[in-house]
């Protein structure tokens, strides 16, 4: 937790800044700590343990924008450290867009607790921690004779911040989360050497769950025995809700203040234009309890809200923060999203897999990118061809390509079956009429 000592330094630091010198000011304290315990073949291979203490300060000074930052706490030290600050910060040219937000934006505080910090961490012994991924590894090891090696992991962290503005902004967040998982590599055809994970992870340890991982990890792996190429063409194509995410980045990445403003966006001036299906509405919902991403306020201290981004397929909103807004003379509404939520579906992956004739299961990227400013992509894939509903050849480096607009208007299935474990929640997505490079 951050310290009423350390809350008294972050006020005494931006005081010191607006007597010095500034016009406004903003000061963040951060504390947190990690530990990771990495096995291979159930025997401890890396160990990591950090701690950090972080200081940092934004000054705005005759016009003109710095940011600094440092891991000393001392007051002495630190008004010699704000000193040369705001001296450096003379020296940058004018911008007049770096301003701090009007403060009627900013989150005022008094709604309940979004738990995202789980106290129980702390109660755990490196001998548990270590247990959990030995018992990972464990599920695996002499399970078949293909195995190469089994990697499995235990990470936790927690950290704390105390933010406060000139203009009027107080703020504390705290969050932890906890991870499980293993990985394994095999020996297959040829040259061939085939490798597949499984990992889960939680804001709270209780409901991690402790057990398979390595039996997950090695189904997974083993379905990929005898990869290789099928034939080029139109397929339908389903994405494992693992992997789904990275299809919708381009898309967040377009609508982003910083794209646009560079007018490096293919989605500029498409704001109340439709470019998904009807399939296609996806959430920002900050205030979920216990949820990756949960938060009242932005890192600008501007209070989050429930935004619909893209409904039935149209765009209803940017993320565009003061800065950028600025530059470009429209009105802010929030610096990026919170925790994206795909409106799902009624069926997991396996029963839409059933449904399909001809198609190609993706469950992971190898490489590959997408344009920004047109939209037009080319990734690298893996996964299962499938045939009358039912996932026959596992496939490898085969290419998608087209353009994010036009896939997303080709969606026709969304699943019920996203990670809870990540800030987007994105389900098995099924596309229609793909293009597939391959032999």
């Amino acid at each position: 937790m951050i310290s009423d000592k350390n809350k008294k330094l972050a006020q005494w630091a931006m005081d010191y800044a607006l007597k010095n010198g500034c016009q406004a000011a903003r000061v963040s304290i951060y504390n947190g700590s990690s530990t990771s315990f990495n096995l291979r073949n159930a025997k401890m291979d890396k160990l990591q343990q950090a701690t950090e203490n972080a200081f940092s300060v934004t000054l705005y000074v005759d016009g003109r924008y710095g940011n600094y930052s440092t891991n000393r706490l001392d007051k002495k030290e630190l008004e010699g450290f704000i000193k040369n600050g705001i001296d450096a910060t003379k020296y940058l040219a004018v911008d007049e867009a770096r301003v701090l937000p009007d403060a009627s934006r900013y989150y005022k505080g008094g709604k309940p607790d979004l738990e995202t910090y789980d106290s129980e961490i702390d109660t755990l012994t490196p001998d548990q921690k270590v247990a959990l991924a030995k018992n990972a590894a464990e599920e695996a090891l002499g399970k078949n004779e293909r195995i190469i090696s089994v990697e499995s992991a235990y990470s936790d962290a927690k950290s704390f911040g105390y933010h406060i503005t000139s203009n009027g902004f107080e703020g504390e967040n705290k969050s932890s989360f906890v991870r499980l998982s293993a990985s394994i590599s095999v020996r297959g055809e040829g040259e061939a050497r085939p490798s597949d994970g499984w990992g889960e992870a939680s804001l709270y340890f209780s409901e991690l769950p402790k057990e398979g991982y390595g039996k997950t990890a090695l189904e997974r792996v083993l379905r990929k025995l005898g990869q290789k190429k099928v034939k080029s063409g139109k397929y339908t194509m389903v994405i494992d809700p693992l992997v789904a995410a990275r299809l919708l980045y381009p898309l967040t990445g377009a609508i982003s203040g910083s794209a646009l403003q560079q007018k490096n966006s293919f989605l500029l001036d498409m704001l109340g234009k439709k470019i998904g299906s009807d399939k296609f509405t996806l959430i920002d919902n900050p205030h979920i309890p216990r949820a990756f991403g949960a938060r009242y306020f932005d890192g600008e201290g501007v209070a989050t809200e429930k935004r619909t981004v893209f409904d039935k397929g149209v765009l209803n909103t940017y993320f565009i923060g003061t800065y950028h807004a600025k530059k470009m003379n429209v009105e802010p509404t929030i610096s990026g999203s919170s925790l994206l939520i795909l409106e799902p579906g009624n069926k997991n992956m396996d029963e839409i897999i059933s449904g399909v004739n001809k198609g190609i299961l993706v469950t992971g990227f190898n490489g590959g990118n997408c344009n920004s400013s047109t939209g037009n992509f080319s990734y690298g894939v893996e996964g299962f061809l499938i045939e009358n509903g039912k996932m026959t050849q596992p496939i490898s480096e085969m290419n998608i390509t087209g353009n994010m607009i036009t896939l997303w208007s080709s969606l026709v299935e969304v699943g019920n079956d996203p990670r809870l474990s990540s800030t987007a929640r994105i389900p098995t997505l099924v596309f229609d009429g793909v293009d597939f490079s391959g032999l």
